[in-house]
């Protein structure tokens, strides 16, 4: 059974008030408390090492799968590898995150490298959400890495989302696309106080008319400290988007690295990056609605992360 505490945590990054329907895997503190598979969709735990592997039957249509996991010991460190094998033609979604809570001295992190095996004309959903939260002295720390191996023309759509309470994160996810297959990220990334977070996005569009949209949104208060990266080759006759937009507050710093590598003449690549602090009269328009400035300044902060 869970605590309160995990209850709470498992809101937080699944949107879960409840066990969940279709298929799932729900981990607290390094165990397995819950796992339901269906006639599609099948979970193994993996041997010799944490994780499991997630199979979907080719056509399976309209399931989810709910893979998250929560932290509520200080001082709890793991890593878990989860692979997810997607069958030609699927259209699915896929639930998971990481929610830690540590009222302790001692650091908690979790680190989990998922691979996706895209099958052909698959289309996958991907939500990724971190949370952390705890008034201990031991950090919460989220290391996940990414990659996605996509066949002819499937479409996946990834929305990692970290918005509260993480103290050092760094993300790193590599995609490579076959012919006619289509990436679209979408990161949502809040850090305040000391954090700090880094996001590494690498997207290799391998076959011809291939197509990827990695787009980040991001607000960074404090002291805190924001860093992305994207990296687009283009190998074939192709287009790769990158954009980052972020407001900067307080002491901040933001850094945004593009990178473009164009190994084909039809490549056709593009990086926007736009780093700028909340326009002045933003704020006097809703504190003249009546709003304080700190209430303007998170009313803006809100709408610009939705």
């Amino acid at each position: 059974m869970m605590d309160k505490i995990q209850k709470r945590l498992l809101e937080e990054v699944a949107d879960l008030h409840e066990i969940p329907a279709g298929a799932y895997n729900i981990r607290a503190n390094g165990q397995m408390t819950a796992r339901n598979t269906t006639a599609s969709i099948n979970i193994v735990s993996k041997e010799g090492k944490s994780g499991i592997d997630i199979r979907i039957k080719p056509g399976t249509k309209k399931e989810s799968v709910h893979i998250p996991v929560i932290l509520s010991k200080s001082g709890f460190k793991e890593v878990v590898y989860n692979d997810f094998y997607i069958g030609n033609d699927c259209d699915v979604v896929i639930v998971a995150g990481c929610g830690i809570h540590n009222s302790g001295a001692l650091d908690s992190q979790h680190d989990g490298i998922h691979r996706f095996f895209v099958g052909r004309n698959a289309k996958v959903k991907y939500v990724e959400k971190h949370y952390g939260t705890g008034e201990g002295y031991g950090k919460r720390i989220l290391n996940p890495v990414t990659e996605v191996y996509q066949e002819e023309g499937s479409y996946v759509e990834m929305e990692m989302v970290q918005i509260k309470g993480v103290d050092s994160t760094i993300r790193t996810s590599k995609a490579v696309l076959s012919k006619g297959a289509k990436l679209v990220i979408k990161e949502r990334l809040m850090t305040h106080g000391k954090q700090k977070a880094t996001s590494i996005y690498e997207v290799e569009l391998k076959g011809e008319f291939s197509n990827a949209d990695v787009i980040s949104r991001s607000v960074a208060k404090d002291y805190s400290n924001q860093s992305f990266e994207a990296n687009i080759i283009g190998a074939n006759i192709c287009n790769g988007h990158a954009e980052c937009d972020a407001i900067i507050m307080d002491q901040a710093r933001v850094l945004s690295i593009p990178k473009l590598d164009a190994r084909h003449m039809d490549a056709m690549l593009i990086h926007e990056a736009a780093i700028g602090k909340i326009a002045g009269e933003q704020l006097i328009k809703l504190m003249t609605l009546g709003l304080t400035e700190k209430e303007a300044e998170e009313c803006i902060v809100n709408g610009f992360l939705k």
